[in-house]
C-alpha cells in the first residue's frame, strides 16, 4: 500500500486508468456505424457482434479473477491495456470481417480485464484511505469518455485506421502509469472459492448490491445506445443535436460523480441512492414526456445527475461486504476482495445487455415506451440501498486489510 507522499500520485494513476478507458471505449463506439457500412453489416449481424463483444469482455474480467489473485491488480491491468494496445490496430485496419471479429474479441477481452482492474485499484485504496473516492475515479472515466467524444469529433474525417493508431497511444501510455502494488506476497493459487482458509464470501449481501449495478448499467446503455435513435426518430432533430445526444448526460454524471465522494461521505450511500433513484425516475419521465429535442435532453441531465454514483458506490459496497470479518492476512484479504470484484464486474455487462435488447424491444414502435422501462425499473434501487450501509466507501476501514497500510493517509 503506498505511503502518505505517494497517495496522490497513486490516486492520478488509477484516475488515469478509468480515463483511458472512457475516452477509447466512447470514442471506438462512436466509429460504429463507420465499421458497420464499411463491412455492410446488416441490424442482426451487428448486433450479434455487439453481443459478442460483451460475452469478450465478460471472460476478460474472468480473466481478472485468475491473475490478479496471483500477480496483483496492477499487472493484470498493464495486461488488458496491453491487450486494448493490440486490438485497436487490427480493429482500425480491418478489411475482411473475419479478421474484424478477432480484433473486437480482443478488445472486448481487454475491456473485460481494464473494467474489472481498475475498480479493484480503485476500491483498495479507497479502503486504505478510510474515506469514499471510488466516486471521483468513476468521474474521470465520465471525463475520458466526454473527451473521447470529442476526440471523434475531431477526426471524423480521418480514416479508421489512423483513428485507431492515435487511440492506441492511449492505452500505451497508461501501461506505465504508476499504479498500486500489491502489499505483499500473493498465494501462489488465487483463492478458492473466493473464500480462502475457510472464509465464505457473503454472496447474498453482494448480489443485492449487485441488482443495483445491473438496474443502473440498464438505464444507462439505454440513454447511451438509443438517446441519438431517439432524438432522430421521434423528434426529427438536425444531425448535430443527435451526434451529441448524450454529451449532457455526461456531463451531468460528471458533476455527479465530481461531487460524490463529498456526498456519501456526508449522507451515507443509502440516502443518496434513494434520493438518486427518484431523481432518475424523474428524469426519465421528462425523457419520456418531452415534447422536444431540447426538453428530452434535459430530462438526460437530470437522470445522469442522479444515478451517477450508483456504480461507483456499488463497487465500495461490494468490496467492504467481502472485507468483513475475513480476519485473512493482508495479502490474502486483498487477494479476495480483488477476485470479488472481478466477478461482481460481470454485472455490468448483464445491465449493459438487458437495457440495450429491452429498451429496444419495448420502443420498436416508439421509443417512448422504450424509456418508459427503465423510468420504472431505476425506482427499483430504492430498496436495493439499504444493503449499501451508511459507509459504502469506509465501511471495511477497521477490518484485517488494515494492517496493511503504512501510515496511510486519513481524511
Amino acid at each position: 500500500m503506498p505511503p502518505p507522499a505517494d497517495f496522490t500520485r497513486r490516486r492520478v494513476a488509477v484516475a488515469g486508468g478509468f480515463a483511458t478507458q472512457g475516452l477509447v471505449f466512447i470514442a471506438l463506439s462512436t466509429r460504429l456505424p463507420a465499421i458497420q457500412h464499411r463491412f455492410h453489416i446488416g441490424p442482426g449481424e451487428f448486433s450479434a457482434l455487439l453481443l459478442a463483444l460483451v460475452a469478450a469482455a465478460g471472460a476478460g474480467s474472468l480473466t481478472a479473477e485468475q491473475l490478479a489473485p496471483r500477480r496483483g491488480s496492477a499487472t493484470a491491468l498493464r495486461v488488458g491495456f496491453t491487450l486494448m494496445l493490440l486490438a485497436l490496430p487490427v480493429v482500425g485496419f480491418s478489411h475482411r470481417l473475419w479478421l474484424l471479429a478477432i480484433g473486437m474479441a480482443l478488445y472486448g477481452w481487454a475491456l473485460g480485464m481494464v473494467d474489472a482492474t481498475t475498480n479493484m485499484q480503485g476500491v483498495t485504496l479507497e479502503h486504505a484511505v478510510g474515506r469514499p473516492i471510488m466516486p471521483t475515479f468513476h468521474a474521470a472515466w465520465t471525463l475520458g469518455g466526454i473527451l473521447g467524444t470529442l476526440l471523434a469529433l475531431a477526426l471524423t474525417h480521418v480514416s479508421l485506421g489512423v483513428a485507431a493508431l492515435v487511440l492506441a497511444l492511449l492505452p500505451l501510455a497508461a501501461i506505465f502509469l504508476p499504479y498500486l502494488r500489491a502489499s505483499g506476497p500473493f498465494e501462489a493459487e488465487p483463492p478458492t472459492d473466493l473464500g480462502p482458509a475457510g472464509v465464505e464470501v457473503p454472496w447474498r449481501r453482494i448480489l443485492v448490491v449487485g441488482a443495483a449495478l445491473v438496474l443502473f448499467y440498464m438505464v444507462d446503455t439505454a440513454v447511451t445506445t438509443w438517446g441519438p435513435t431517439y432524438l432522430d426518430r421521434t423528434f426529427g432533430a438536425p444531425g448535430g443535436l443527435v451526434a451529441v445526444a448524450t454529451l449532457p448526460y455526461l456531463v451531468a454524471s460528471l458533476i455527479g460523480r465530481g461531487s460524490g465522494d463529498r456526498l456519501a461521505a456526508r449522507f451515507g450511500a443509502t440516502p443518496l441512492l434513494r434520493v438518486g433513484a427518484c431523481l432518475g425516475a424523474v428524469g426519465l419521465a421528462i425523457v419520456v414526456l418531452a415534447p422536444s429535442s431540447y426538453v428530452a435532453m434535459g430530462g438526460f441531465v437530470v437522470l445522469g445527475v442522479g444515478v451517477a454514483v450508483v456504480a461507483p458506490l456499488s463497487f465500495s459496497a461490494a468490496a467492504s461486504i467481502a472485507h468483513e470479518g475475513s480476519g485473512l492476512d493482508p495479502a490474502a484479504e486483498r487477494a479476495r476482495v480483488d477476485a470479488v470484484i472481478a466477478r461482481f464486474n460481470q454485472f455490468n455487462y448483464l445491465g449493459a445487455v438487458l437495457g440495450s435488447v429491452m429498451t429496444g424491444a419495448v420502443g420498436k414502435d416508439s421509443l417512448r415506451y422504450g424509456f418508459a422501462l427503465p423510468m420504472v425499473l431505476i425506482l427499483g434501487i430504492v430498496p436495493l440501498a439499504r444493503a449499501f450501509g451508511r459507509d459504502a466507501g469506509s465501511r471495511g476501514t477497521t477490518t484485517g486489510s488494515q494492517r496493511a497500510v503504512e501510515g496511510a493517509p486519513r481524511p
